[in-house]
């Protein structure tokens, strides 16, 4: 078929591919690209598969370790994050800052109910220096562990290495 075009045409086999090339060519740089769902159809669940070296697997499996994760979890967590540009908070660690959070609010509640029955008798039992202090280092001593969970967070999931002090 090819032969006989290029005869019809007075041209070599050659020369007809390289035409039949060049305009194919100038009609896709008029085209606009490609869709994305024209390029890579989606899978219907949603699997992504990947090849690492044996390295990076053994890397992977530590860094999941200590997130208490599965790889495939710890894979799938760092590329949402990648991609949506948000630093990830898994779930163990989530629900520690949350009882951090329940403790720290308690505390406050203590200390509204010892500035309420202050301002209601004056010869109610005043908490001391001390007392005051101590609550004053405990609430210190949880904003600053609070900075430093989320900034080791946000530093681990861009090194890979998750902190083990938190």
């Amino acid at each position: 078929m090819l032969r006989a075009l290029a005869q019809r045409e007075q041209i070599s086999e050659s020369a007809l591919v390289r035409q039949l090339v060049e305009a194919m060519l100038r009609t896709q740089r008029q085209a606009e690209p490609p869709k994305l769902a024209e390029v890579e159809t989606p899978s219907r669940d949603g699997r992504v598969y990947v090849r690492l070296d044996e390295d990076d697997r053994v890397r992977l499996r530590m860094c999941a370790m200590q997130r208490g994760m599965r790889s495939a979890t710890y894979l799938s967590v760092l590329a949402r994050s990648h991609l949506r540009g948000v630093v990830p908070l898994p779930k163990d660690e989530l629900l520690a800052l949350k009882r951090s959070i329940a403790e720290l609010a308690a505390v406050g509640r203590h200390l509204n109910q010892i500035a309420r029955a202050l301002n209601q008798d004056a010869r109610a039992a005043v908490p001391g220096r001390h007392e005051v202090q101590v609550m004053l280092k405990v609430a210190e001593g949880l904003r600053d562990h609070f900075k430093a969970l989320l900034a080791a967070n946000v530093k681990s999931w861009s090194t890979g290495h998750a902190e083990t002090a938190h």
